[in-house]
Protein backbone atom coordinates (compact mmCIF):
# COMPACT_ATOMS: atom_id res chain seq x y z
CA UNK A 1 0.00 0.00 0.00
CA UNK A 2 2.82 2.43 0.94
CA UNK A 3 4.63 1.69 -2.34
CA UNK A 4 1.46 2.35 -4.34
CA UNK A 5 0.83 5.61 -2.49
CA UNK A 6 4.40 6.84 -2.98
CA UNK A 7 4.29 5.87 -6.67
CA UNK A 8 1.06 7.80 -7.08
CA UNK A 9 2.53 10.83 -5.30
CA UNK A 10 5.67 10.69 -7.47
CA UNK A 11 3.59 10.42 -10.65
CA UNK A 12 1.40 13.35 -9.60
CA UNK A 13 4.33 15.62 -8.86
CA UNK A 14 6.22 14.72 -12.03
CA UNK A 15 3.15 15.23 -14.18
CA UNK A 16 2.72 18.86 -13.06
CA UNK A 17 3.54 21.20 -15.91
CA UNK A 18 6.83 23.03 -15.52
CA UNK A 19 5.00 26.31 -16.05
CA UNK A 20 3.54 26.01 -12.54
CA UNK A 21 7.01 26.73 -11.16
CA UNK A 22 8.13 29.31 -13.71
CA UNK A 23 7.68 33.06 -13.72
CA UNK A 24 6.67 35.00 -16.80
CA UNK A 25 9.23 34.85 -19.55
CA UNK A 26 11.79 32.24 -20.36
CA UNK A 27 13.84 30.35 -17.87
CA UNK A 28 17.27 31.82 -17.73
CA UNK A 29 20.77 30.64 -17.17
CA UNK A 30 22.72 31.58 -14.10
CA UNK A 31 26.46 31.39 -14.14
CA UNK A 32 29.30 32.59 -12.04
CA UNK A 33 32.28 34.67 -13.08
CA UNK A 34 34.22 31.49 -13.83
CA UNK A 35 31.64 30.06 -16.21
CA UNK A 36 34.44 28.73 -18.39
CA UNK A 37 35.44 26.49 -15.47
CA UNK A 38 32.17 24.61 -15.03
CA UNK A 39 32.16 21.40 -13.03
CA UNK A 40 33.44 18.29 -14.77
CA UNK A 41 34.52 14.79 -13.97
CA UNK A 42 35.65 11.59 -15.61
CA UNK A 43 33.23 11.08 -18.51
CA UNK A 44 30.97 14.09 -17.89
CA UNK A 45 30.81 17.88 -17.74
CA UNK A 46 28.27 20.45 -16.63
CA UNK A 47 27.08 22.40 -19.67
CA UNK A 48 24.88 24.89 -17.79
CA UNK A 49 22.56 25.31 -14.84
CA UNK A 50 19.16 26.90 -15.43
CA UNK A 51 16.80 28.28 -12.82
CA UNK A 52 13.20 27.14 -12.56
CA UNK A 53 11.56 30.51 -13.00
CA UNK A 54 12.70 32.68 -10.10
CA UNK A 55 12.40 29.91 -7.51
CA UNK A 56 16.09 29.72 -6.67
CA UNK A 57 15.99 26.05 -7.69
CA UNK A 58 18.28 24.97 -10.51
CA UNK A 59 18.42 22.14 -13.01
CA UNK A 60 21.97 21.09 -13.89
CA UNK A 61 22.28 20.10 -17.55
CA UNK A 62 25.11 17.61 -17.96
CA UNK A 63 26.82 16.14 -21.00
CA UNK A 64 28.05 12.55 -20.65
CA UNK A 65 30.76 11.37 -23.05
CA UNK A 66 28.94 9.37 -25.71
CA UNK A 67 31.52 6.58 -25.48
CA UNK A 68 30.62 5.91 -21.83
CA UNK A 69 26.95 6.88 -21.56
CA UNK A 70 25.94 3.31 -20.63
CA UNK A 71 28.31 3.32 -17.63
CA UNK A 72 26.07 4.25 -14.70
CA UNK A 73 29.05 5.10 -12.48
CA UNK A 74 29.57 8.22 -14.61
CA UNK A 75 26.10 9.44 -13.59
CA UNK A 76 26.80 8.71 -9.92
CA UNK A 77 30.03 10.67 -10.12
CA UNK A 78 28.22 13.75 -11.46
CA UNK A 79 25.45 13.44 -8.87
CA UNK A 80 27.95 13.22 -6.03
CA UNK A 81 29.83 16.27 -7.31
CA UNK A 82 26.85 18.50 -8.14
CA UNK A 83 24.40 17.64 -5.34
CA UNK A 84 25.36 18.06 -1.71
CA UNK A 85 24.03 15.80 1.03
CA UNK A 86 22.30 18.79 2.66
CA UNK A 87 20.72 20.18 -0.53
CA UNK A 88 16.95 20.56 -0.18
CA UNK A 89 16.54 20.42 -3.97
CA UNK A 90 18.80 19.11 -6.69
CA UNK A 91 17.90 18.10 -10.23
CA UNK A 92 20.30 16.89 -12.91
CA UNK A 93 19.43 15.92 -16.46
CA UNK A 94 21.92 14.05 -18.62
CA UNK A 95 22.50 13.85 -22.39
CA UNK A 96 25.23 12.19 -24.43
CA UNK A 97 25.11 14.56 -27.41
CA UNK A 98 25.67 18.26 -26.81
CA UNK A 99 23.35 19.36 -29.60
CA UNK A 100 20.40 18.03 -27.56
CA UNK A 101 21.25 19.82 -24.30
CA UNK A 102 18.55 22.52 -23.99
CA UNK A 103 19.23 26.20 -23.41
CA UNK A 104 16.48 26.44 -20.78
CA UNK A 105 14.59 24.19 -18.35
CA UNK A 106 11.90 23.19 -20.84
CA UNK A 107 12.77 20.56 -23.44
CA UNK A 108 11.63 19.91 -26.98
CA UNK A 109 10.25 16.50 -27.87
CA UNK A 110 13.57 15.51 -29.47
CA UNK A 111 15.60 16.72 -26.48
CA UNK A 112 13.34 14.67 -24.21
CA UNK A 113 13.81 11.59 -26.42
CA UNK A 114 17.59 11.99 -26.20
CA UNK A 115 17.60 12.41 -22.41
CA UNK A 116 19.80 9.66 -20.91
CA UNK A 117 18.97 10.08 -17.21
CA UNK A 118 17.08 12.29 -14.80
CA UNK A 119 17.99 12.71 -11.14
CA UNK A 120 15.81 14.56 -8.64
CA UNK A 121 15.98 15.23 -4.92
CA UNK A 122 13.23 17.32 -3.38
CA UNK A 123 13.35 16.83 0.39
CA UNK A 124 10.30 18.99 1.10
CA UNK A 125 8.24 16.65 -1.10
CA UNK A 126 10.00 13.53 0.15
CA UNK A 127 11.27 12.67 -3.32
CA UNK A 128 14.52 11.15 -4.48
CA UNK A 129 14.87 9.28 -7.75
CA UNK A 130 17.28 8.45 -10.52
CA UNK A 131 15.69 7.24 -13.74
CA UNK A 132 17.65 6.07 -16.76
CA UNK A 133 16.58 5.86 -20.39
CA UNK A 134 16.20 2.35 -21.75
CA UNK A 135 19.36 2.93 -23.81
CA UNK A 136 21.31 3.19 -20.52
CA UNK A 137 19.36 0.66 -18.46
CA UNK A 138 17.67 -1.92 -20.68
CA UNK A 139 15.44 -3.21 -17.85
CA UNK A 140 12.03 -2.25 -19.28
CA UNK A 141 10.52 -2.13 -15.78
CA UNK A 142 13.01 0.55 -14.63
CA UNK A 143 13.59 2.82 -17.61
CA UNK A 144 11.87 5.51 -19.63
Amino acid sequence: MYKLLSSLLLFSILSLPLSVFAHEGDDHEHGNAASSQLERGNGWRLVRSVELGSSGKFIHLVLVDHAVYTDRTVYSSAINRLCGANDEFCRIRFWSEEKFVPEKATMSVEQNKQLRADYLVNKSAGMKHLHYSCSVNPDKNNCF
